[in-house]
């Protein structure tokens, strides 16, 4: 029994994935095809576009498999960038646990000398209390 497709369209496209051993196999069938027509062929068979082989074609020259293996989009941020966005992150954390104690010390001395001036009150025979 022959089932029709779902007519219902995707919400969101899926992006197409291809492995580096199916890149590089592409690329040898295409070098060795001779054929007029066969490139083309090839393409309309797998559904490719040119810009893939162009793409493919410059990864291969490269890095080989290693660079037709590699995934899309941003590279992954090296492991000192990581580290010095930890570093800022903490140092700002350290600045306002800083700010926050050097109030803390100056409301401390203003106090020593409220205190002080207090008890330096309190002990003097002139006053009328």
């Amino acid at each position: 029994m022959h089932q029709d497709p779902d007519p219902e369209v995707a919400e969101r496209p899926t992006r197409r994935h291809f492995s580096a051993a199916y890149k590089a196999a592409i690329l040898d069938e295409l070098e060795h095809a001779t054929e007029p027509g066969a490139r083309g062929a090839l393409l309309r068979r797998e559904g490719l576009y040119s810009s893939h082989l162009t793409d493919w074609r410059r990864l291969r020259a490269q890095g080989g498999l290693e660079a037709l293996g590699r995934s899309r989009g941003p590279r992954p941020a090296s492991p000192l960038v990581a580290e010095n966005e930890r570093l800022r992150e903490q140092v700002g954390r350290l600045r306002t646990r800083l700010e926050r104690a050097e109030k803390v010390i100056a409301g401390q001395g203003n106090v020593s000398v409220l205190l002080q001036e207090l008890s330096l009150g309190s002990a003097d025979p002139l006053d009328g209390r």
